[in-house]
């Protein structure tokens, strides 16, 4: 019986996930990939580990799908969007993988939205420059490690790595590639992209475009060999992660902002022309003539895990121990907070929506507040800063209602949260690993299995439940979002500040 292999490798965890064509999950495996922060604003990866960690992930779940490995009949993979995955002229890894929560490049991305670049990056590839953009990041190589970037011999995408180990093919899909140097109009590489960021260096090593469904490949003899799967399976080209989650739950249509409560904010809905904005990147969509368009930051969940690992480690641990989730007794937690309403997060631990400087804070906290209104104002900071984009993606595109997907989001209680907070319908789908699947429907579509990747087999209504926004409820948001809109202005001025303080007391200590 056909199956498919989704592999979805986000900023902490590798996924792979095999489904039936039907979209049952048959089995799943995971693995944890540690990044490296060798240094303020340095985020990286070491790429053959976080190879051996999918193919470890890939023989889990091909021992475990309880079928023959020849039942697969393609794979493709999806992964974090944007960083920089290098390769040297013998095809090998090029230093550390830079990964999409580094910052370093944030004085290149700077100096290029205060000036004119900024406004001839968003008119020729819909998008401004940002730092963790491969186009911000490969300048920063080109600036501070120049031997290095000599030896460029490829760049690519995380999902793209993937691809290559799995059938020894470079290239990446339409998705990938408008992450910086494609023409919004045209959706094919601009060469005045790569002149604009003083990186026509790199015109000869660009990856070679696919679309999303075509076959790239197949798997080699050593992954073979590796992974447990069969020598000879289709490898389809796959797609970035942004897009994948959305295609997954249902989301990626016009009328509907898609929103993945994960690592990163995204918000994003389809449109059949480009309507280029600085509130959001205007990106190739998964088929030509389609553009998926995002309004994103690094401000989600991860806010809410580090809050779990740094300040609920020993229950998280007991909590394991006895075979329960932490998780549970957070949302406990959450449904008994009471003395909130004055209590205000800004989710800006790893970045905002906001250009320059930024960092979390908390306003408003008194001495009879407990961890559950902490944990309240975290979890409602996410999602007022996610109504910072939805609010933008309404006024270019006008959705009705939203998708809402991510590990929070499996709580009710959140769900009908993000519905108050934004004052629209949200549909929490209860899609297992949205993201693999929509890399399986990718795979599925190339061997003739879907007509289309949107051709999803499952019936939508059986797996989701839609929260309608309460009026009072609304109201009430409607005043606090304000005031955490009021405060994030008041801030403006006071995070270089801070960071300049961080980065003296950090000097001090060299």
């Amino acid at each position: 019986m056909a199956s498919i292999l989704g592999i979805d490798s986000g900023l902490t965890v590798t996924k792979a996930v095999i489904f039936d064509i039907d979209g049952r999950v048959l089995s799943v495996a995971r693995r944890r990939i540690p990044q490296i922060i060798p240094k303020p604003r340095h985020v990286e990866r070491d790429m053959e580990l976080m190879w051996a960690a999918t193919a470890e992930a890939i023989r889990e779940a091909v021992d475990g799908m309880g079928r023959p490995a020849g039942d697969i009949i393609a794979i493709a993979a999806t992964a974090h969007g944007d960083g920089i995955y290098l390769l040297d002229r013998h095809n090998q890894p090029l230093g550390p993988a830079i990964l999409s929560l580094d910052t370093r490049a944030i004085d290149i991305a700077d100096q290029w939205n205060d000036g004119e670049t900024a406004e001839r990056s968003l008119s020729l590839t819909g998008q401004h420059p940002h730092a963790s953009a491969p186009s911000a990041i490969l300048r920063w190589i080109k600036d501070d490690e120049p031997e290095r970037f000599s030896g460029i011999a490829h760049f690519m995408a995380a999902k793209d790595w993937l691809r290559y180990r799995l059938c020894g093919t470079i290239g990446t899909d339409r998705t990938e590639a408008s992450t910086s140097f494609t023409d919004v109009q045209s959706q094919n590489y601009s060469e005045a992209a790569f002149t604009l960021f003083g990186l026509e260096a790199l015109w000869d090593k660009r990856p070679p475009i696919a679309s999303s469904v075509d076959v790239v490949g197949t798997v080699t003899g050593p992954t073979a060999r590796q992974t447990g799967l069969l020598e000879g399976t289709p490898v389809v080209a796959g797609l970035h992660d942004v897009t994948a989650s959305a295609l997954g739950i249902g989301g990626y249509r016009e009328g509907v902002v898609a929103i993945v409560a994960g690592t990163y904010s995204i918000n994003e809905t389809v449109s059949y022309r480009p309507e280029v904005d600085a509130r959001w990147f205007c990106r190739n969509g998964i088929m030509p003539g389609e553009w998926n368009n995002m309004s994103i930051s690094p401000a989600s969940t991860a806010n809410y895990d580090w809050f779990i690992e740094r300040l609920c480690a020993e229950e998280a641990k007991a909590a394991e121990q006895a075979g329960e989730s932490v998780h549970a007794l957070i949302a406990q937690e959450l449904a008994m907070s009471a003395n909130a309403a004055g209590v205000i997060f800004h989710p800006y631990l790893f970045g905002s929506p906001f250009a320059g400087a930024s960092s979390a804070g908390f306003f408003g906290l008194n001495a009879w507040h407990d961890r559950s209104d902490i944990i309240r104002a975290i979890i409602e900071g996410i999602a007022f800063n996610h109504r910072i984009h939805v609010d933008a993606l309404r006024d270019g595109f006008s959705p009705g209602t939203a998708r809402l997907t991510g590990g929070i989001s499996r709580n009710p209680m959140i769900a009908g949260l993000f519905a108050d907070i934004l004052g629209m319908p949200v549909a929490a789908t209860k899609t297992e690993e949205a993201a693999a699947w929509g890399a399986a429907l990718c795979a599925g579509a190339g061997m003739g299995v879907y007509t289309a990747p949107t051709d999803d087999p499952r019936d939508l209504s059986e797996i989701e439940t839609l929260h309608e926004p309460d009026p009072e409820r609304c109201a009430a948001y409607e005043t606090k979002y304000q005031v955490f809109l009021e405060l994030a202005e008041a801030m403006k001025p006071v995070w270089p500040k801070l960071q300049k303080l961080a980065s003296s007391a950090s000097d001090g200590m060299k």
